[in-house]
């Protein structure tokens, strides 16, 4: 189909909806790269004027990626519910970015139509949308998971705690466990990266923060972000596996590329939930997504890289994950060139996933040769944080020294919760009290009150 939208002397033609969709979008290095943006504002605003106009059915009737070939656009088409998107399917995109205003869409309603839409009618309301509006949908629509604890409630924000260290060793990443667990840090998960992916190693990690949860009782989870063949292995090998982690893409040939398939997925799914490991919930799996990851890998098929990102939250979908991550800046200024390209993209995946009903969280990221600094980091922190975002990083000092990037620190985490009124997830909160790291509130006590564990951690590690 040919969309084509006049201004003035100029009409502007766009081939089909993925050269829409590409035209339409914010302005990003990634796509520049890949040669399917806008090539001047005047061909944006006519993209998105083509786009406002387009109805929501178009994305029922036109693959960006053909059926035949693309597993990922099979799971969309396939698993869409027609009941579901009937209470809106007479609008055109732009009538859903008002009807996504107003007061008529709230947190019910939302929930109510979330299996009803596809991610390429997500990506495309997106791109009408301006910051605020994009943190004021995503705020009316909590998406809650659980596990050993309850995550994203509604005035609620977890910390991923992420204790890598260089080497992997385990008395290095121990000591940055107890340090994150002192600033009241970990409710979303205890997940460290592995230096290397030696499946002993991966085993050594698993048992020794399973050994520490189950010495002091502490309602969270754990996970090792290796492949996902390595988790089956480790699972098969009778490791404590609490989490499933796979990084995963908007594509099939893009996840061909991470060594993974749906198929596989589910395996490591139904692996996961046989253990019986979650005391509140099942929700078993833990995902990594980040723009610019299918054009990375050649992978793309000619869709910009927002709506390739928003493809990936269908997969995530697919296997109700605990907790999804898009590790916004992590990929490089290749694909998001500056604080405020990271900015965008970060409230862009956060308002995308939580529409398709994906529990999200953001690593809130840089990498030291893009055009970005930590105080672009506390703005899109904050934004997050009012948009309801599930959960964010703690790294000491914000620092990663093994993957060597810039995120959020044990410290922002304090920030956030104390300007923006959030508290922890209710059972960790709990947990925190009984142990004297928080009062009441949830505020930090005094560090001569916090003694007791630290004192049992000392001997914990000794030993």
């Amino acid at each position: 189909m040919n969309y084509a939208e006049t201004i003035g002397v100029s009409t502007y033609r766009f081939a089909d909806l993925a050269t829409l969709l590409a035209k339409a979008s914010p302005l990003r290095a990634g796509d520049q790269l890949a040669g399917i943006a806008a090539s001047s504002e005047q061909e944006r605003v006519a993209a998105q004027m083509t786009l406002a106009r387009l109805p929501l059915r178009t994305f029922l009737d036109e693959a960006v990626i053909p059926y035949e070939s693309d597993e990922v656009t099979r799971l969309i088409i396939d698993s869409h519910d027609a009941d579901a998107f009937a209470e809106i399917a007479h609008l055109s995109v732009g009538d859903f970015r008002n009807w996504l205003l107003s007061h008529a869409a709230h947190s019910d309603a939302l929930t109510r139509i979330t299996a009803g839409l596809t991610p390429e009618m997500v990506a495309a309301v997106s791109k009408l949308m301006r910051n605020q509006d994009l943190i004021a949908v995503a705020r009316k629509r909590p998406v809650v998971t659980r596990f050993r604890n309850t995550i994203g409630l509604p005035g609620r924000m977890s910390v991923r705690l992420q204790p890598n260290h260089p080497t992997d060793d385990v008395k290095g990443i121990a000591a940055s466990m107890l340090d994150g667990l002192l600033y009241g840090c970990g409710d979303a998960v205890i997940g460290i990266n592995p230096a290397t992916d030696n499946l002993q190693a991966i085993v050594t990690l698993l048992s020794m923060i399973d050994e520490f949860r189950v010495r002091y009782d502490v309602p969270t989870q754990s996970c090792v972000l290796t492949h996902v063949t390595n988790t089956i292995a480790a699972i098969e090998k009778g490791a404590p596996v609490d989490l499933v982690f796979q990084s995963i893409a908007g594509t099939e040939k893009a996840n061909t590329s991470f060594g993974v398939s749906l198929a596989l997925l589910d395996e490591a799914h139904q692996a996961a939930l046989s253990l019986q490991r979650g005391t509140v919930g099942n929700n078993v799996m833990y995902f990594e997504t980040g723009q610019g990851s299918a054009l990375s890998a050649n992978a793309h098929h000619g869709i910009d890289q927002q709506t390739c990102e928003a493809r990936a939250y269908a997969v995530a979908r697919r296997f109700e994950p605990l907790l999804t991550n898009t590790v916004v800046g992590f990929i490089g200024p290749e694909y998001l060139y500056d604080g405020k390209q990271i900015t965008r993209a970060g409230l862009e995946d956060h308002f995308c996933g939580k529409l398709l009903g994906v529990p999200m969280g953001c690593d809130i990221c840089y990498t030291n040769h893009a055009e970005a600094d930590q105080d672009d980091m506390d703005n899109l922190l904050t934004l997050l944080g009012v948009a309801g975002v599930n959960f964010i990083m703690g790294i000491p000092g914000a620092d990663d020294v093994m993957l060597n990037y810039q995120s959020t620190s044990f410290h922002d985490a304090l920030y956030v919760r104390e300007v923006l009124g959030l508290r922890r997830a209710p059972e960790f909160e709990a947990w925190l009290q009984s142990m004297q790291i928080v009062d009441a509130r949830g505020a930090l006590l005094p560090a001569t009150m916090r003694q007791p564990l630290l004192e049992g951690a000392r001997e914990w590690m000794n030993n």
